[in-house]
């Protein structure tokens, strides 16, 4: 069984056939997050580190790390800042500094900078995941030996310089190139994880049938572990979460070990919060004058207003329960558990202690 070890100093997540599924957290990005960026350019790194806690709580089991921030007040100042390659190496070193100072599991070092790479590689303890190489001559000839310096697993994602096929053969040839020249590098087939690229299903209506047919065939024929950016399937729908929510299992079920994704389900915030109570209010229903917003968000099936794992992460263990991953429930029992309230830690049923009665 093909298994891709990924370390921290001190967990070990595993990738693999006979695995539970990975999750690879994707929140720690600034890409297209405005405020996050605006924060990283200031040295504020208090939402990186409240997300790196919320993912490991939503059950992340790996965090992928990216730096691709554009700071553009000191872009202004100092025409390097336009520059990624000046910006990112020295980024990715701090952010990697400071969110493994704060949770213990691994990480995945992700970006287009080959110096960003190697400074997130030079900076992580344990056996960290990079992100990524693709199937350029060029690129793999800058990242492949970084992987091979490093001993580090790989993502390798099936688009080249004529860009993102719309033919899953060809996504499929160029997975295959990248693991053979990887081999030339002495780099295994267990260290690389290809992502297949999932299309979105708005936009093409066999993105699922084919990306369901190219993991069979990369675990089949190369025997390697996969992953995908899971929210690309859902691309500019309504519900995405639903449609995300299928499409997991389904692609576990054809063989796919792991995916990039939020495992967290966002808070609610105070202005939808006054929204609905507004609607609430105008429907004549008068609440109570000591309603908590929690209280009220969970009554209204709005959520929590505090981080909690998201409906992608319960489909995810129903999942790994239904394909014997999961021995005996025992993920998904401790996932659903109902809190005991105040007062009534240690006792059975309707609130009585103790267990069943001896007769």
């Amino acid at each position: 069984m093909t298994r891709t070890i990924v370390e921290s100093k001190t967990k070990t997540a595993i990738i693999g056939f006979d695995q539970p599924f990975c999750v690879i957290g994707e929140r720690i990005n600034p890409t297209g997050r405005k405020i996050l960026s605006e924060e990283l350019e200031r040295g504020d790194f208090s939402r990186v580190e409240a997300d790196a806690v919320a993912q490991v709580m939503a059950g992340a089991n790996i965090l992928d790390v990216n730096s691709g921030a554009v700071f553009s007040n000191k872009m202004a100042e100092d025409p390097r800042y336009a520059d990624n390659n000046f910006v990112e190496p020295t980024l990715m070193k701090e952010l990697i500094e400071r969110v493994q100072a704060i949770v213990d599991i691994p990480l995945c070092i992700d970006s287009s900078v080959p110096g960003a790479l190697e400074n997130g590689l030079a900076a992580a303890e344990g056996r960290p995941l990079l992100n990524s190489v693709t199937g350029e001559e060029d690129r793999m000839e800058l990242v492949l030996p970084l992987v091979k310096k490093y001993n580090v697993p790989v993502v390798a994602i099936s688009n080249d310089d004529t860009g993102i096929s719309e033919d899953p053969d060809v996504r499929f040839a160029v997975a295959k190139k990248i693991v053979e020249r990887a081999a030339d590098f002495g780099i295994p087939a267990h260290d690389i994880v290809v992502d297949p690229l999932v299309m979105p299903i708005g936009a093409m209506g066999t993105a699922g049938l084919q990306v369901f047919a190219l993991v069979r065939r990369l675990r089949e024929e190369l025997g390697v572990n996969t992953t995908c950016g899971a929210s690309n399937i859902s691309f500019g729908l309504p519900n995405r979460h639903g449609i995300n929510n299928a499409f997991l299992p389904m692609a576990m079920a054809a063989g796919m070990t792991s995916a990039i994704m939020n495992p967290v389900a966002l808070p609610i915030g105070p202005k939808k919060i006054e929204e609905k109570k507004a609607e609430v209010e105008a429907a004549g229903i008068v609440l109570p004058a000591d309603m908590t917003d929690e209280a009220f968000v969970q009554i209204f099936g709005m959520g929590s207003t505090k981080p909690q794992s998201g409906k992608e992460m319960e489909a995810i263990r129903a999942a790994n329960f239904l394909t014997d991953n999961d021995a005996h429930g025992s993920e998904w029992i401790k996932a659903n558990k109902i809190a005991p309230k105040a007062g009534q830690e240690g006792r059975g049923r309707a609130g009585r202690t103790g267990g069943r009665r001896r007769g």
